[in-house]
């Protein structure tokens, strides 16, 4: 049978989305090579979020497909994801050998596709056309093969995004919030967790939207709603629901949005104890000004409330972010509000980016774009900050016992097993297979960039 190989960019809904199209094609006979040098079918799961990521992706297509010619071997290509979606038939009109454009709703088409495409069936195939029910078609799962590990999965609970960030192309690639009900993530749930899954990550483009457009009975998929829920978010009913399963350990979800951060939500982090206590939160910036015109919905004494109250409900939580720098008309005091702001939260972590315009969006069109060298000055003034903040808060676990669920060897060093605390940080130690899927205790004896180093055994002794 024919070999495929999958090269991800962006975020972890496309890693999820790789998985379930790899799954897909082992099911048939595929084989999953590992170099796409290797591969009868290489394909390229894109992002449109900044304009790097897709001319990333354009190059790397642009040597698969130089290469593959020189060495005159006959491979299928194609691009699939959010740059496939959002350019379509112009992807094949620049890059003539590319075979396939795989839109956002039709990850569940690929093998279908590449099946004929390798038949001699059809030529070129550009599909990216929205598909009702498309949300719920995609449950395969890949937990022995190229998935990073086999004892955390993420589970898909709805697609789309209805916020229409001026800064953001996601609803036009992603379409419109299109939730699952709660029965049927359930259902995948449940599997997994039969199958050795100790960990699961609930994903959305806005998670916390989950549901917002179901009546109760559709939530449930036509079943009566529990009464100790009905009170509830549809997103906290969920939580609840996945909760409840037997033999899952930990519970995670991302990405939120600040607004979906009601009480109920808060109070969960709270009350189940298997919602580990770690909240990715997007800022995008500390300036109300700029929220603004971002069209992001709250304002920066919103966000510190949201983080006050998540610090009672959990006063060990992780706090993780996103930040641009250098939006349009984004100014110095704004950016110092944004640095103000960093100095206050104390985040654990915070992803920087450089604005980069996106088209067909209203921040591309916005006045007073910030030159490149004043978003790249602010990009490294932020990250030395943030970087800093990080160090500090990461030697204060030197001497502390974590619990840790064990992920599998380190990729650097084969000696050493990896392992994530229940506030998402990486621990490294000295372990051997029959550590792998266990959640265990260990005592950070020292820190390195963004990572821990337990001991094992001096907990257990």
């Amino acid at each position: 049978m024919p070999s495929v190989y999958i090269k991800t960019y962006g975020c972890q809904m496309n890693e999820r989305d790789s998985e379930a199209v790899a799954a897909q094609l082992v099911a048939k006979g595929y084989t999953l090579a590992k170099s796409e040098a290797a591969a009868d079918v290489v394909l390229l799961n894109t992002c449109s979020v900044r304009d790097f990521a897709e001319q990333k992706a354009v190059n790397k297509m642009r040597n698969v497909v130089g290469t593959a010619r020189s060495e005159k071997r006959d491979q299928i290509v194609g691009f699939m994801g959010c740059m496939a979606q959002s350019r379509g038939r112009e992807l094949i009109d620049k890059l003539p050998d590319v075979d396939l454009v795989l839109g956002t709703q039709k990850f569940h088409r690929a093998a279908e596709y590449i099946e004929e495409l390798l038949a001699g069936r059809r030529d070129k195939i550009v599909d990216t056309e929205a598909e009702a029910k498309s949300e719920a078609a995609i449950r395969e799962h890949l937990l022995n093969g190229s998935a990073k590990t086999s004892v955390s999965a993420f589970v898909s609970i709805m697609q789309g995004c209805n916020q229409h960030c001026t800064f953001c192309i996601v609803p036009s690639t992603r379409g419109e919030e299109r939730s699952r009900t709660i029965p049927d993530i359930v259902s995948e749930c449940r599997e997994l967790v039969s199958r050795g899954v100790k960990e699961i990550t609930l994903l959305g483009q806005i998670v916390t939207s989950y549901g917002k457009r179901f009546s109760a009975a559709e939530l449930f998929g036509g079943t009566s709603v529990p009464a100790s829920r009905s009170d509830k978010s549809a997103f906290v009913q969920l939580l609840e629901a996945v909760h409840e399963m037997d033999g899952l350990g930990r519970l995670r979800f991302t990405s939120p949005h600040p607004r979906g951060y009601g009480d109920d939500l808060v109070e969960a982090y709270a009350r189940l104890p298997k919602l580990c206590e770690s909240a990715h939160i997007p800022l995008q910036s500390g300036s109300d000004r700029i929220l603004k015109l971002m069209h992001r919905g709250y304002t920066r004494e919103k966000f510190l409330g949201i983080i006050r109250k998540l610090r009672q409900a959990r006063p060990n939580i992780g706090i993780y972010t996103d930040i641009i720098v250098g939006f349009p008309g984004e100014t110095d005091a704004d950016f110092e509000q944004t640095m103000s702001l960093c100095r206050e939260v104390e985040f654990d972590n915070a992803y920087i980016f450089k604005y980069s315009p996106r088209r067909d969006t209203p921040a591309a069109d916005m006045p007073d774009q910030v030159p490149q060298k004043v978003r790249e000055e602010r990009n490294h003034r932020l990250l030395e900050l943030v970087n800093e903040i990080a160090a500090r808060k990461y030697d204060a676990f030197i001497g502390k016992q974590v619990q840790i669920l064990v992920e599998g060897p380190s990729k650097k060093n084969a000696a050493r097993y990896t392992g994530r605390t229940r506030c998402n940080r990486i621990v490294l130690f000295d372990g051997s297979a029959r550590h792998h899927g266990q959640l265990m205790d260990v005592k950070i004896e020292r820190t390195g960039s963004f990572t821990l180093y337990g001991d094992p055994a001096v907990v257990n002794l």
